[in-house]
């Protein structure tokens, strides 16, 4: 599979004096970018990376310094940035197990072998996270579903390398 580019967060705005800014992270827990002390964003119109050298913790979440933005006039140029790895950079999961980037585009079907549509994106609920799919060209209905992600119960199977996902889901459930 081709390297992917994974977001995993967005630059705030500048914080303070000495070039600290707002890390807004899409991490879960928020504190995992912190795992990748290098991430990547558009500066200037070419990539450029970034290297977090100092983090904090505050209530309204993640403050960083990233080496060289110094000020906060040099700083402000990261602002609304989206910073990210590329998906190689990623730890392995257990077998069976997958990360939200990789289930968007996989195609839907479900056990009566009718086409649902492509998983567009997940949302996180409380209870479980929810797949997003949308309808597509070979979609038997032009309708989005929300389908949760239970696996085993409801998602039956799901192949990266085949771009499929099985769900044990009825094409007139609502959603």
């Amino acid at each position: 599979m081709a390297d992917k580019r994974v977001v995993l967060g967005q630059v705030g705005r500048v914080h303070g004096v000495s070039g600290w800014v707002r890390l807004k992270s899409y991490t879960a827990p928020p504190d995992n970018i912190l795992d990748y002390p290098l991430l990547r964003a558009e500066l200037n119109g070419t990539l450029g990376t970034l290297e977090i050298d100092a983090s904090r913790r505050q209530l309204k979440g993640l403050l960083v310094h990233f080496a060289g933005y110094d000020n906060p006039e040099v700083s402000r140029v990261l602002t609304g940035k989206e910073v990210w790895v590329n998906s190689s950079e990623l730890p392995a999961l257990e077998s069976g197990t997958f990360y939200w980037h990789e289930l968007v585009g996989l195609e839907v079907t479900n056990l009566q072998g009718e086409i649902l549509g492509t998983v567009s994106g997940l949302l996180e609920t409380g209870a479980n996270d929810v797949l997003v799919v949308q309808p597509s060209a070979r979609s038997c209905d032009q309708r989005e579903r929300l389908i949760p992600y239970l696996t085993g119960l409801v998602v039956k199977q799901v192949s990266v390398s085949d771009v499929s996902l099985v769900v044990d889901w009825d094409i007139d459930y609502l959603s």
